[in-house]
């Protein structure tokens, strides 16, 4: 892997945000050039220290992806190198790590799918038996499989802030019913086709959050990034039913391990508030979270 990079420093093209983990420039009116960072962000903080690598495995995970998706859904690929809209001084940050992708108009929603419960609908059913209004049987525990995928869209939040978890009604009254109906119908069919894929390589995805937008012919497009460990609990196989049975969070390819140990992190003396700025991550965090990645990536695309 190439020299971690917290933050990337373009000077032939305008930044127009610096997200949690993506750096998004303009080229011209039409397009942008992600560079996605090896930045690590746990409960909407992001983390002082890098995880070398993660911005390539990302890159490479979310091309694989939307290849495997293309015949559900239009995405925002351009086709073109990344490498080619930046200097030769500039191309150490772009290379590998990259997209250049078509400006879209984004919906101000994320569309959650669920397959499995988990993290924040977890604990929502442990108070009302649903998650984000969608009605769910008695008896479920932590990690069990739903009866089959739940959309549960949340509102995106500004850096710093929380995403909101909200009913369909209500995403429905931001976007508008009948765009609402056509993401969740959509969002599914992608959930399912990855998730049936990913159970042949031994990976379960227990959830994941996808990210869409309006082309300038008002063409639903899926953008952003798809179906990576930083956007998805992604579980192997081979440790989910013990897991299941002591009801803890299954072993894991993704951010549950930072997010596990900074739940038991003191800062001051005091557990974490989750709030920025957050604790130092240790070496072995850090080293166990890129092997991780790798190992999701691997696993997927063998």
């Amino acid at each position: 892997m190439t020299q971690a990079l917290l933050e990337s420093r373009l000077h032939s093209l305008p930044l127009l945000a610096r997200g949690k983990v993506r750096d998004n420039y303009a080229v011209g009116a039409d397009r942008l050039l992600m560079i996605a960072s090896d930045r690590l962000s746990a409960f909407d903080v992001v983390m002082g220290e890098p995880i070398p690598g993660k911005g390539q495995l990302l890159t490479e995970m979310a091309l694989f992806w939307f290849e495997q998706l293309k015949g559900i859904v239009p995405n925002h690929l351009t086709g073109e190198a990344p490498e080619s809209v930046v200097p030769a001084d500039e191309r150490a940050q772009v290379v590998g790590r990259s997209m250049l992708v078509k400006r879209l108009k984004p919906l101000p929603v994320e569309a959650v799918v669920r397959g499995y419960l988990a993290g924040s609908g977890w604990k929502e059913y442990q108070q009302s038996r649903s998650v984000c209004g969608v009605a769910l049987p008695d008896g479920l525990v932590n990690a069990s499989k739903l009866p089959q995928p739940i959309f549960t869209p949340a509102t995106k939040a500004e850096m710093g802030d929380h995403d909101e978890n909200i009913s369909f009604e209500r995403m429905a009254e931001i976007i508008g019913a009948p765009l609402a109906a056509q993401v969740r119908e959509v969002a599914i069919s992608l959930y399912q086709t990855a998730a049936a894929y990913a159970l042949t390589k031994g990976i379960i995805i227990a959830d994941t959050k996808f990210e869409f937008g309006l082309d300038a012919d008002g063409t639903l497009t899926l953008m952003d990034e798809v179906l990576t460990p930083d956007s998805s609990r992604f579980w192997p196989l081979e440790g989910y039913q013990a897991a299941l049975r002591d009801g803890l969070n299954p072993p894991s390819y993704d951010k549950q391990f930072v997010r596990d140990w900074l739940e038991q992190a003191v800062v001051d003396g005091k557990p974490w508030n989750k709030q920025a700025p957050a604790p130092v991550l240790p070496a072995s965090v850090v080293e166990h979270t890129a092997a991780t990645y790798r190992e999701a990536l691997q696993r997927l695309t063998r």
